[in-house]
C-alpha cells in the first residue's frame, strides 16, 4: 500500500481494523457519533449570556450552552472572567465598570 500511496496509505493496523470490520457485516464507513467529544461554542456565545444576565451560575451557564460546568470555568477562566459580589467581571475593570 505505502508503494502506491505513499504516506497516505493506511497503516498496518487500521486495515486489519476495517478488514475486521468487513469480515463482521459492518460497511458502514460514515464517522459514528462519538460521545467524548465536547460541544463546541464560541467565547461570544457565553460573553452574550454574560451581558443578558451576569448573575447566572456557572451551572446555569453550562445548561444553556450544553456543556460541562469545567468547561464554562476554564473559558471564564481564559476570558479573565471573575465572579464578584454575585456578577461575572472582567478581572481587570475598566474606568466605566467603577461608574
Amino acid at each position: 500500500l505505502v508503494e502506491a500511496y505513499g504516506e497516505t496509505a493506511l497503516s498496518e493496523r487500521s486495515c486489519h481494523e476495517w478488514f475486521q470490520k468487513f469480515k463482521n457485516g459492518e460497511f458502514d464507513v460514515e464517522d459514528k457519533e462519538r460521545s467524548g467529544r465536547p460541544k463546541v461554542y464560541e467565547d461570544t456565545e457565553l460573553e452574550a449570556l454574560l451581558e443578558e444576565d451576569s448573575c447566572q451560575t456557572q451551572e446555569e451557564l453550562a445548561l444553556t450552552l450544553e456543556v460541562t460546568q469545567q468547561a464554562i470555568s476554564h473559558r471564564l477562566k481564559s476570558l479573565g472572567m471573575i465572579k464578584k459580589q454575585g456578577n461575572w467581571v472582567p478581572y481587570e475593570l475598566k474606568p466605566r465598570d467603577v461608574e
